[in-house]
């Protein structure tokens, strides 16, 4: 264990000791490496294209000598924490009949690093960055790509996160992952989150880390602090019963991706106050997609972590000089300190979740036509459980700005607190200080 590892908590029970365990973020975020990064980011680019169809055989060039050099790094991390991670290729076969980019069969290859949690290890919080890269043609899969930022950066994180998080343990499984297929349509993440559904993953989040490098924005804007959380207002799996219930309770903003970036939110103002976290009410960029969307697509939450000012000279373009510009996605591109950051901003989630005892479920809500507010709910599981604290916010704040600790009960009234000017919420606290992400109310009663 770590020695910045601190068991606030233990009881023992005839010969199990079950522990509480206590993480200072703040070490974390010391212990993660721009050198390191720096290192990572250059060898995938040396790669010179990580393509989804470009070369397999070769050792030095191409998607298949860069998943290998993954998996191999994945691997050294599980040996310096006595095999803590279970490294594997999550396989799919796709052809021409998938999709436009797809131009001759192939087999996509997502490289997984599964670190088991102690108590729950059913349940995943992911971490993604996505192998491949492209140039201005999605099918030209033989010239140079670099992809430096777009995804270098993101793949570097997920490698830095598991070297540093691998030193812990935790309760809930963390998954750190090489998303394959990306720029061909999203393909890697469709695999995976099939994997994830057929082998009943109960997946807490998805952070999906696409492009963390740059701070120069096309439009000239230099910042080095800001960043952006893209999340979707509700899952697309939503009945038409939920559909219905929204129109009259409210909740389109409140879905379960939302409320993981407002999570992400909140712990990045806490111990990385220097950051600017941007909560976007969207699922992506405008007209574009990102590996989150196949994870919410089936019901997970999910949201996209990048950079705020984007340069597009350096996205999806061939390397080549017009006009005094220089385009293509180079190394030079990327700042490291930047990308040490939102790595950063990753870790501390990561473990933040993986830590954090199981939410609620079954929550209602009622005080209709009363001066105070009413909830019930079903308790999590698990004996490290320290109670419930309730959430509430004004209807056009975007963040939970008052908060209640309520005890270790399964229902409680806020008194003087009117139900109609509100939106609640409720997370589950453990004894070690963590929580789980707020969950919205699902249902109402009347008395």
């Amino acid at each position: 264990m770590n020695k910045n590892s601190i068991f606030t908590f233990f009881l023992l029970i005839g010969t199990t000791v079950v522990f509480s365990q206590k993480i200072d973020m703040y070490s974390l975020i010391e212990e993660t490496s721009a050198s390191r990064l720096q290192k990572d980011i250059t060898t995938l680019a040396n790669f010179g294209t990580r393509h989804t169809l470009s070369d397999t055989v070769s050792k030095t060039r191409g998607i298949g000598a860069a998943r290998r050099w993954i998996f191999n790094e994945f691997q050294s991390i599980s040996k310096e924490c006595n095999q803590c991670l279970e490294v594997i290729y999550q396989k799919n076969h796709f052809t021409p009949e998938d999709g436009k980019r797809i131009v001759k069969p192939v087999w996509i290859n997502n490289v997984v690093a599964i670190q088991r949690g102690t108590k729950y290890p059913n349940r995943f919080v992911i971490m993604s960055g996505d192998i491949d890269s492209r140039v201005s043609d999605p099918n030209n899969y033989t010239d140079d790509s670099p992809g430096a930022n777009d995804n270098a950066t993101g793949m570097a994180g997920a490698i830095e996160a598991a070297r540093v998080l691998s030193k812990y343990t935790f309760e809930s499984s963390i998954v750190y992952v090489g998303l394959a297929g990306e720029e061909q349509g999203l393909f890697g993440g469709k695999g995976l989150a099939n994997y994830a559904k057929e082998n009943g993953w109960e997946i807490i989040g998805v952070l999906n880390n696409d492009m963390i490098g740059n701070i120069e924005g096309v439009d000239g804007v230099i910042d080095n602090r800001t960043f952006r959380i893209f999340s979707e207002p509700v899952p697309p799996t939503e009945t038409e019963r939920q559909r219905k219930s929204r129109r009259f309770y409210g909740g389109e903003v409140d879905g379960i991706s939302r409320q993981l970036a407002r999570y992400i939110y909140k712990n990045v103002k806490t111990y990385m106050p220097e950051m600017n976290p941007l909560l976007i009410y969207r699922l992506d960029r405008f007209g574009r997609g990102g590996h989150h969307r196949p994870f919410n697509d089936v019901g997970f939450a999910g949201v996209r972590i990048m950079e705020a000012h984007e340069n597009y000279n350096r996205q999806h373009q061939d390397i080549r000089t017009e006009n005094g510009i220089e385009y293509g996605d180079v190394i030079e591109g990327v700042n490291f300190e930047y990308a040490k950051k939102l790595t950063a901003v990753n870790i501390i989630n990561l473990a933040s979740l993986a830590l954090a005892p199981p939410s609620v479920s079954e929550l209602s809500i009622g005080g209709i036509v009363e001066p105070s507010v009413k909830f019930r709910w079903k308790k999590a599981e698990g004996e490290n459980i320290k109670g419930y604290k309730i959430y509430w916010r004004d209807t056009t704040s975007p963040t939970w700005d008052n908060s209640r600790f309520v005890g270790d009960v399964n229902e409680f009234t806020l008194e003087g607190i009117v139900i109609d000017n509100f939106f609640f919420g409720i997370s589950t606290v453990g004894k070690n200080g963590y929580e789980s992400p707020v969950v919205f109310p699902g249902g109402v009663f009347r008395e």
